[in-house]
C-alpha cells in the first residue's frame, strides 16, 4: 500500500510538471518569445563591433569585452523570467488550493528556462565566434574553447534567469518586479569587480553575485593572465580546477535560487 501511494505521488508530480511545461511552451509562443532569442544575437553583435579585433588579443579589450558580455548575459537571463511568476500569481493561488505542488511548478519552470538559456547561449556563442574567429581563443582549458565559452554563457544566463524567477516568486505584481529589475542589474554590475575596485566587506559581498563568478569564468577561459605583463589575477587562472570550480559555483546559484523560489511560493496563499 505504501509503495502504491509513493508511486501515485511520483506520477502526480511528473504529470504536474508536464502540464506546467506545456503551459510555459504556450506562453512562450503566444508572447513571441523568439524575440528574446533574436535580441541576444543582436546584443552580442553590437558588443563584438565595439570591441573590434582586440577581444581575446589584448588584456584591456579582453577585460572590458568580458565585462560587457557578462552584463549582456545577466540582462538576458533576468529579462527572461522577471515577470514569469508574478504575472500569473492569481492562477498559481487558485491551482495551489486545488492540489498544484509548488515543487512541480518550480521544476517545470527551471526546465523551461534552462532550455531557453541553452538556445540563447548557443546563439551568443555562434555570434561571438563568427565575428572573432580570426583571433578567437586558441586553446581551451578543459574543453575546446568554443564549448567552454558556450558553457560559461549558458551558466551565466541560466543562473541570472533563475535569480530573476526567485524575485518574481517573492514580489506580488509585475510593476514591482520591473521596478526591482534595474536595481538587481546595477548590483550585479557594481559587484563584478571591474568598474570599481572592491575591498573589505564589498569584496566579500561580491562573491555572492553571479557577475563576479561570471567575470572570473570568462577571463579564465580567455587566458587573460597570458595577455598581460603588468598584473596577475589569481581568480582568473586558466587551470582546469579553477574553471571547474567557477562552473560549479554558477550551477550552485541555479539550485539555490530555485529552492528559494519554491520556498517563497509555499506562502503564495498568504499574500
Amino acid at each position: 500500500m505504501a509503495a502504491d501511494n509513493k508511486g501515485a505521488k511520483e506520477s502526480s508530480f511528473v504529470r504536474q510538471v508536464a502540464v506546467c511545461l506545456s503551459r510555459c511552451r504556450r506562453a512562450f509562443i503566444n508572447e513571441n518569445g523568439w524575440k528574446l532569442i533574436v535580441s541576444v544575437g543582436l546584443i552580442m553583435l553590437l558588443i563584438s563591433t565595439v570591441t573590434g579585433e582586440d577581444l581575446f588579443v589584448t588584456d584591456k579589450a579582453t577585460r572590458n569585452g568580458c565585462f560587457a558580455l557578462i552584463c549582456a548575459c545577466i540582462w538576458t537571463g533576468i529579462f527572461n523570467s522577471i515577470r514569469t511568476v508574478c504575472k500569473e500569481r492569481d492562477i498559481i493561488k487558485r491551482e495551489h488550493r486545488t492540489g498544484l505542488r509548488m515543487s512541480s511548478y518550480v521544476v517545470a519552470h527551471v526546465i523551461h528556462e534552462g532550455m531557453l538559456s541553452l538556445v540563447e547561449s548557443l546563439l551568443a556563442t555562434i555570434v561571438i565566434w563568427l565575428v572573432n574567429r580570426s583571433h578567437f581563443i586558441e586553446n581551451g582549458v578543459i574543453l575546446p574553447s568554443i564549448l567552454e565559452l558556450w558553457i560559461c554563457f549558458f551558466l551565466i544566463i541560466f543562473a541570472s534567469d533563475i535569480f530573476a524567477m526567485m524575485i518574481s516568486s517573492i514580489v506580488t505584481n509585475e510593476n514591482t518586479a520591473m521596478t526591482v529589475m534595474p536595481f538587481a542589474l546595477i548590483v550585479q554590475m557594481i559587484f563584478a569587480g571591474v568598474v570599481f575596485e572592491l575591498e573589505g566587506i564589498t569584496e566579500k559581498l561580491s562573491y555572492g553575485t553571479i557577475s563576479r563568478w561570471g567575470m572570473n569564468g570568462l577571463c579564465a577561459i580567455s587566458n587573460y593572465n597570458k595577455l598581460t605583463f603588468f598584473s596577475y589575477v589569481k581568480e582568473w587562472e586558466s587551470t582546469p580546477e579553477n574553471v571547474a570550480k567557477i562552473w560549479l559555483v554558477l550551477l550552485g546559484f541555479v539550485v539555490l535560487n530555485a529552492v528559494l523560489s519554491w520556498a517563497a511560493l509555499l506562502f503564495v496563499d498568504r499574500y
